[in-house]
């Protein structure tokens, strides 16, 4: 797939999400929190599927930044429901994404991401041990461009077992900071589903 057809896909999962919003703001349901999350308890265990899914997917095709989508976990689930669900999500693309690139190798990343971030990137991946480490800071750490970084991971020689337990052990950190982040943004600062 080339980086246009991942734009494109990315350009129409946003308006979707875009329709989406639209329909939820007509329906009242984006001024009220307890009737956003009525709603989606009426779809009982397939809401969280659905929501699952989309995390995992958005992994491999962004459509919205990471932090949204853990914002939405905690609007739609509440704060522990709505970190373990964007866990699960989170992880699984995570694990796709690596399991992408190890079967498709570096032309890959070529293909689906910009060549400067390529280059600011690679220069960790050629020291044996060193990108394990930076990897780990920086799936730890909500800022980083962790996508493409789980792609990146799969085109290195890190062994499945360490690159999971990276996956699991840091992402939690960095879940929970953006979702706690977002949610007092918008409650606190903007004044939205208090």
């Amino acid at each position: 797939m080339s980086m246009k057809w991942m734009q494109l896909l990315s350009i129409a999962g946003l308006i979707a999400c875009v329709v989406l919003s639209i329909w939820f703001w007509q329906q009242g349901l984006l001024s009220s929190q307890e009737r956003l999350r009525s709603f989606v308890d009426g779809f009982g265990a397939a809401g969280a599927a659905v929501f699952i899914l989309f995390q995992a997917v958005q992994v491999v095709v962004p459509i919205l930044p990471g932090g949204l989508g853990c914002l939405a976990g905690v609007i739609l689930f509440g704060p522990w429901y709505g970190f373990l669900y964007n866990y699960i999500g989170i992880c699984a693309g995570s694990l796709a994404a690596f399991a992408i690139a190890r079967n498709c190798g570096r032309p890959l990343l070529y293909r689906m991401f910009p060549r400067k971030m390529i280059d600011r990137y690679d220069r960790w991946t050629n020291e044996r041990g060193r990108f394990a480490r930076w990897f780990a800071f920086l799936i730890f750490i909500p800022v980083a461009p962790d996508d493409y970084l789980c792609f990146l991971a799969g085109t290195t020689e890190i062994s499945w077992r360490l690159y999971t337990a990276i996956i699991l052990l840091c992402k939690p950190f960095a879940i929970a900071m953006y979702s706690l982040g977002l949610t007092v943004l918008f409650q606190q600062v903007l004044g939205l589903w208090r």
